[in-house]
């Protein structure tokens, strides 16, 4: 037992031994090779418009800076191509670096919209640099392609209306990584339609409130859900909901492949019908997932926001104005919003429905039977309806949720709405965005 005990002792002492000479190699090389606190390759480009804003028919110049190692460069190739937005040509064109500086001309738009241009050049070490600049032309003029159906509002109040037949039945799962003396959080199962289930993970202030609510829908895909204590440590109610009913409790290679098996494909599922389509029994859920949290005895009856981004910020917008007790909403860069757009050879919104682009946006039913069913699902009908006051934020960098497509469903809202636009940002937000968002949401809060 002692020679064992002697032997565990060696080993310990030779591994911590190993970690320090480690540790201590690390900072030498620190200490030699120094830790830079600037990239090496600095590029930032500047539209003759500060705010990247042109009226149709203006002429608009790309100035592209570029240095390394603080030297501008200097008779590096540019190359550079320019179109409309997910419109561009194949074609390059190329301009050399000047004193570290390319000028690009990108001409101008005679319609509305957004003109792009994208650009690369090579670095001393044999990489790419590049980048995706897009400029907007009279935003507050585009329209949107997607026609609202007569019957739109009545076929959400009829599905809606079943939907709240059913009784949610909640199962809950305790979750002791995120609870502390401050906040209990439990995975919490719901039933939100006949044959719907949807999950969340529902964080609670400890005591008994009253509290504000907030729903979180998620983005696309089917990644696992975590919870946050963002909300909460602002005395809020918070859930973060997951919508294809996937277990968020099994090990990630698992879940992997049994998200790949379920749900692949998910957004084109059963387009042939306004009844059969994927996102009908998505849209209801997220409506009564704030059904449920206004439910709760510790919501406060007066404060219900949703919140979200891309395919969350869509389903933010739609639960909103499908649910009467929302009382404000905050979408980030929503997609599914002028779906119809590809069909007119205009930038639509995700999944870039008739584009050619990538499977997810694959069309394999006719046009015209696809249109009469996604009429229903465009987030430009649903902002039509909104009435709640509306917080949207969007960069103009965004190949995902094409601001063309974002500002058509901006552009149809008239309920009391505030805007922050960051042309540099494309399918993320900076931090300064949400802070707007939050101070925004306590001004509005009752």
């Amino acid at each position: 037992m002692n020679k064992q005990n002697k032997t565990m002792k060696a080993t310990i002492l030779s591994i911590l031994l190993t970690i320090i000479t480690m540790t201590v190699h690390a900072q030498k090389f620190q200490q030699e090779f120094g830790n830079p606190r600037k990239a090496f390759v600095e590029t930032i480009a500047i539209p003759d418009h500060a705010d990247s804003h042109y009226i149709t028919g203006q002429n608009a110049r790309l100035r592209i800076i570029a240095r390394e190692g603080g030297m501008p460069l200097e008779g590096v190739t540019l190359r550079y191509k320019v179109g409309p937005e997910m419109w561009l040509p194949e074609q390059w064109d190329s301009i050399c670096f000047a004193g570290g500086e390319a000028v690009v001309n990108m001409g101008t738009m005679n319609e509305p919209g957004f003109l792009a241009c994208q650009y690369e050049f090579r670095t001393s070490d044999g990489k790419t640099a590049k980048d995706l600049v897009k400029l907007a032309f009279s935003p507050e003029e585009i329209k949107t392609l997607t026609l609202m159906p007569d019957d739109f509002r009545a076929f959400w109040q009829k599905a809606l209306k079943e939907a709240r037949k059913v009784p949610f039945e909640p199962e809950y799962h305790d979750i002791p990584e995120a609870t502390d003396e401050h906040f209990l959080t439990r995975l919490v199962r719901l039933h939100v339609g006949k044959e719907k289930w949807i999950l969340g993970y529902l964080t609670m202030p400890r005591g008994n409130g009253p509290f504000p609510v907030v729903l979180c829908p998620p983005g696309a895909g089917s990644q696992k859900i975590y919870p946050s204590d963002y909300f909460p440590n602002q005395g809020c109610i918070y859930m973060k909901i997951e919508i294809h009913d996937n277990d968020q409790l099994i090990p990630d290679d698992a879940y992997n492949v049994m998200r790949q098996q379920k749900c692949d494909g998910y957004m084109r599922r059963g387009m042939a019908s306004r009844d059969s389509y994927y996102y009908k029994d998505v849209y209801v859920g997220c409506a009564r997932a704030l059904d449920f949290l206004c439910s709760l005895p510790e919501w406060d009856g007066k404060n219900a926001i949703v919140t979200g981004g891309s395919q969350g910020g869509a389903l933010t917008i739609i639960t909103a104005a499908l649910n009467e007790k929302a009382t404000m909403c905050a979408p980030f860069y929503p997609a599914l919003c002028d779906l119809t757009g590809f069909l007119h050879h205009r930038a639509g919104g995700w999944p870039k429905f008739f584009s050619g682009f990538y499977k997810d946006g694959q069309v394999e039913i006719p046009y015209e039977q696809a249109v009469a069913t996604l009429q229903y699902f465009d987030v430009v009908n649903f902002a039509r309806i909104l009435t709640v006051p509306t917080f949207m934020s969007w960069g103009y960098s965004d190949d995902t949720c094409s601001p063309t497509s974002v500002w058509s469903a901006w552009n149809e809202i008239s309920a009391p709405k505030a805007k922050d636009i960051t042309p540099s940002s494309g399918h993320w937000r900076f931090p300064a965005s949400w802070e707007k968002c939050w101070q925004w949401m306590r001004r509005q809060m009752k």
